[in-house]
């Protein structure tokens, strides 16, 4: 990753956080567990509106699944971040890498293509909330969805053998 990187990563490891984090017999043992079920919340519903969007249950209306799932999805995305950011400062020079990066880029992705659907194309759901087959622009986002966070979640788990 980038060397101008380094001397903050540094800093951060080396940090009263940091240290704490990676010192702690509970600390970094609960953020670990925090982030999974993060994770989990997160990955979980992104996963089951997807797969609405891409056709399956056509009898659950979109909008519905919207209200319910969408704070759920920021909830675990809210808990992801300040895990992340807990663990990171923990070993923040190690985990400076390739695949580190990827995972910000999916992640990136992820939430830039939840962005630009909510504003742009969601407004339109009454055209195909319940019974119709979601627009293809509706269905792209979909798989982006799926590709980015899977990325983002293999990657984060291949940050555990650097």
């Amino acid at each position: 990753m980038h060397a101008w990187l380094l001397p903050w990563a540094r800093w951060l490891e080396h940090s009263d956080l940091g240290t704490a984090i990676r010192t702690s017999l509970w600390l970094y043992p609960a953020a670990e567990v925090g982030h999974l079920l993060g994770l989990g919340v997160l990955v979980g519903t992104a996963v089951a509106f997807d797969l609405r969007l891409l056709g399956a249950a056509r009898g659950l209306p979109v909008a519905g699944l919207a209200r319910l799932l969408l704070p759920c999805a920021r909830l675990g995305f809210g808990l992801l971040v300040v895990t992340g950011l807990l663990l990171f400062s923990a070993n923040a020079t190690t985990l400076l890498s390739g695949v580190f990066a990827a995972k910000l880029g999916a992640i990136t992705l992820g939430v830039v293509n939840a962005s630009l659907f909510h504003r742009g194309l969601f407004p339109s759901v009454a055209e195909w909330n319940i019974g119709m087959p979601s627009p293809v622009p509706v269905r792209l986002t979909a798989i982006i969805s799926l590709a980015s966070w899977t990325t983002a979640l293999v990657c984060g788990r291949l940050l555990a053998y650097l």
